[in-house]
Formats: structure tokens, C-alpha cells, sequence
């Protein structure tokens, strides 16, 4: 058998979560607090990233709440139109999760890399 023959590998995903193990941040909320510091506003993020409005407000509010804390601020529309931006805390998250992305990425990648060789190797001589 060739190891080309399994389509299979190891991979990793990264978040953020309580003391109890409860998820509070991933990849996917974390491309959405990057939209809302990029664009100033969670419907022109909505619009960016295709997420749907109703259940990102819900997302924010739950993370608000696991976390303690407020990660944004909202001001209403009107003549002005409204906006989101985040607060100092927010922005920490965002910035702590780019930085332990940036320094254990290949780590990790290059683990997944040498776990996935040593099993296809390991399939591969079980049909031998």
C-alpha cells in the first residue's frame, strides 16, 4: 500500500477557554473581532467574513459573559450611524492569540507533519 493511497492527516485547532473547559474564543470568533476592529461596525464584519448577524450578536454576548468582562463597545445608529469597536481587553485577546499563532504555528504544523507520517508508515506496514 502507498501512503499517498490514505488521505489522512493530524491537525490542530487552538482556543481560548475557562478554567472549566468551556470554549470561549476560536478561530472563527477571532476572525470575527479582527473584522469588527477592521471595519468599525459588526454588519459591515457580518458582510466581510459571512457570518450571520443574529447568531455572532448571541456569540459576543455568550463570550462577554464566559470572559467577565466587555470585549466591545456599541453605539447606536442615527444621524451619525451606529458603530462597534473594541475595548482594550478585546484587543489584548486578539493580540494574544495572533502571538501564540505566530510563535508555535510551525511547531505545531511541523507535529502534525511527523505525526501523520509516522501513521501512514505504520498503516503502510500493517498491509505489507
Amino acid at each position: 500500500m502507498n501512503n499517498n493511497e490514505i488521505n489522512i492527516r493530524f491537525n490542530y485547532k487552538i482556543w481560548i477557554e475557562t478554567a472549566e473547559e468551556k470554549g470561549i474564543l476560536g478561530y472563527g470568533q477571532m476572525r470575527l473581532l479582527k473584522a469588527i476592529n477592521e471595519t468599525g461596525t459588526l454588519n459591515n464584519a457580518m458582510k466581510v467574513i459571512g457570518f450571520n448577524y443574529r447568531k455572532s450578536w448571541g456569540k459576543l454576548k455568550e463570550i462577554e459573559s464566559l470572559l467577565g468582562f466587555k470585549i466591545l463597545i456599541t453605539h447606536r445608529g442615527g444621524v451619525e450611524k451606529g458603530n462597534t469597536v473594541l475595548t482594550e481587553k478585546g484587543k489584548i485577546l486578539i493580540e494574544a492569540f495572533d502571538r501564540f499563532n505566530y510563535r508555535y504555528e510551525n511547531i505545531l504544523r511541523a507535529a502534525c507533519d511527523n505525526a501523520t507520517r509516522d501513521l501512514l508508515n505504520e498503516l503502510k506496514s500493517s498491509f505489507d
